[in-house]
């Protein structure tokens, strides 16, 4: 009998030796690399408008950018800072405050506060404080969200980085269950509304590549509103992390994950003492990205996913640049009965022109040119996604437009445990198939830390379908039928927002948001109860750190 839990330490033992040996034989470099969590928006969207300076490059489709690659392109932003605003410099100013930690030894600097900050030659350590309250108000009530923790990071000799994230979380009524339409991240309750997060990881980092144990999250996608290619929906899982960067032209990003699958293996479970234990499915994700820059400003980039269970952790799954498709049909039948669950991506993002951003991202599930064009069909499952953003055109002004389609039968497979899902929330787009998102936004930047947003969003939800094969009899080829893209919408929302916050310190905000949203269809289906219901609605707090 296959003992895949046995084959899966083996494989894993063998994988540890083989980095060992990486590690001991590489001694030329001298960077690390921690990863700064992608909530930290401010400070994503400053490295957006000098990109869209053209005065930094920037790979907008991977997200967590690291610590040490931010600090880098911050260096080279301050190089050319006459080119910048008077608003830009202080910014520029602002963050090399607390980016300086990678840039300069020692500690003869204009430094941000931290709780606790320590370096010598060999060590740096920086601890800091995590708490925060939201509270919303409508007709509905007043709800609200407390969160706290601690947050640490820290870089050992020229290639080590190590950091951790614990944030505690309360909230009055729950807002972030799996059936909600919402971009709040996805939570894993404990008990009654109160749930954790903790993110963290271990990186071996070189002169032109990063690789790293981690449990985090991942995006993947351009977008200034939400991914739909990979997204941070679910909660962070471990995984392994690989990013190279060996030329100017050419970068590759790679991870292999721990899925939960949320789906009990009942040969596993058990009961001892009169308690059951329920024993979940294994199940992995494992993806890729290829980004090819020909010119500075336009990142041409594809890659491919497999969600796969029931055969350990694969060492082919653990080979970065494969095809996985094709590995599926190798190890499972023609039929598929026994395959895997996997995908496509593809990522366009042009930054040639200075100040506009134009980008294109599709995530593909199914893909067929022999049913692509049938009349009545949408047979292929795809999430497409197309914006734009201007910046700066008139001074400290960014405008977007972004719409984002997905096509019935898009995330969604007929066997539960290789869904597209981790703890039972998507990975890609929040609100899976058969949906489309219109999102505009007005952003002002009048001064160094202040933002203010006016935006705009609709939302569309049609029928959910049944994942029904069918079989070719010639070829015994299974396949999945598409079907017509909102041929009815069960659901729609409508959103106008204004959004105001000032970053006091570092990692410390202050905020206020005003939206008045109107409902119609199934909304006791997708909206949390608190937002049901045509509504005005508050919410204000501060936040302190990521």
């Amino acid at each position: 009998m296959y003992d895949s839990t046995y084959s899966g330490k083996r494989q894993l033992r063998v994988l540890f030796i083989l980095l060992t040996i990486f590690f001991l034989s590489e001694v030329r470099s001298i960077a690390q690399d921690v990863y700064l969590h992608a909530t930290n928006k401010a400070i994503y969207d400053f490295l957006d408008e000098l990109a869209g300076e053209k005065l930094i490059s920037l790979n907008s489709a991977v997200k967590p950018y690291s610590r040490a690659f931010i600090a880098q392109q911050l260096h080279h932003a301050d190089t050319c800072r006459n080119l910048l605003t008077l608003r830009q410099q202080n910014e520029l100013d602002f963050y090399l405050k607390d980016f300086n930690k990678e840039l300069l030894s020692g500690r003869d600097f204009k430094k941000r506060p931290d709780l606790f900050y320590y370096t010598d030659s060999l060590f740096k350590l920086t601890v800091n404080p995590i708490a925060g309250i939201q509270y919303w108000y409508n007709k509905n009530g007043s709800n609200y969200h407390r969160w706290g923790g601690a947050e640490a990071f820290a870089y050992i000799g020229n290639h080590f980085g190590v950091y951790a994230s614990l944030r505690d979380n309360h909230e009055d009524k729950i807002m972030g269950d799996t059936g909600y339409l919402n971009t709040r991240y996805g939570v894993s309750y404990k008990s009654g509304n109160d749930y954790s997060e903790m993110r963290g990881g271990f990186t071996y980092s070189w002169k032109w590549g990063t690789l790293a144990l981690v449990k985090d999250h991942n995006e993947w996608g351009n977008t200034y509103h939400y991914p739909n290619i990979i997204s941070a929906k679910a909660p962070s899982y471990a995984q392994i992390r690989l990013h190279l960067k060996p030329a100017r032209w050419f970068e590759f990003n790679y991870f292999h994950g721990w899925l939960v699958s949320d789906v009990i293996d009942s040969a596993h479970s058990y009961t001892y003492n009169g308690i059951r234990r329920d024993v979940f499915h294994k199940k992995y994700l494992a993806a890729n990205l290829f980004t090819f820059i020909p010119w500075q400003g336009l990142n041409l980039s594809a890659g491919n996913s497999i969600v796969y269970s029931d055969i350990g952790v694969h060492p082919a799954y653990l080979i970065p640049v494969f095809f996985y498709k094709s590995v599926d049909h190798t190890y499972n039948s023609i039929q598929n009965t026994a395959g895997q669950n996997s995908q496509l991506f593809l990522d366009i993002s042009c930054r040639l022109i200075p100040k506009m951003h134009f980008y294109y991202s599709m995530y593909l599930d199914d893909l067929s040119f022999y049913r692509m064009f049938d009349p009545d069909r949408q047979s292929n499952h795809w999430s497409m996604k197309v914006g734009y953003r201007l910046s700066n055109l008139i001074p400290d002004v960014l405008l977007t437009a972004e719409y984002t389609r997905t096509n019935p039968l898009a995330y969604r497979n007929d066997n539960l445990t290789t869904l597209y899902q981790s703890n039972s929330y998507n990975l890609g787009h929040y609100l899976f198939d058969n949906a489309d998102v219109i999102y505009l936004a007005s952003d002002y930047k009048p001064l160094r830390g202040l933002h203010i947003r006016v935006w705009y969003e609709k939302l569309r939800k049609g029928p959910e379908y049944p994942y029904i094969r069918q079989t070719n009899p010639a070829t015994g080829v299974s396949y999945v039928w598409g079907r017509k893209f909102l041929e009815e919408t069960i659901w729609q929302q409508q959103t106008i927002g204004l959004l105001m916050e000032y970053q006091i310190i570092n990692d410390v905000f202050v905020f206020a948001d005003l939206q008045k949203k109107s409902s119609e269809g199934e909304q006791e289906r997708f909206t949390a109860p608190y937002f049901m219901g045509d509504l005005v609605t508050f919410s204000g707090g501060v936040t302190i750190g990521f």
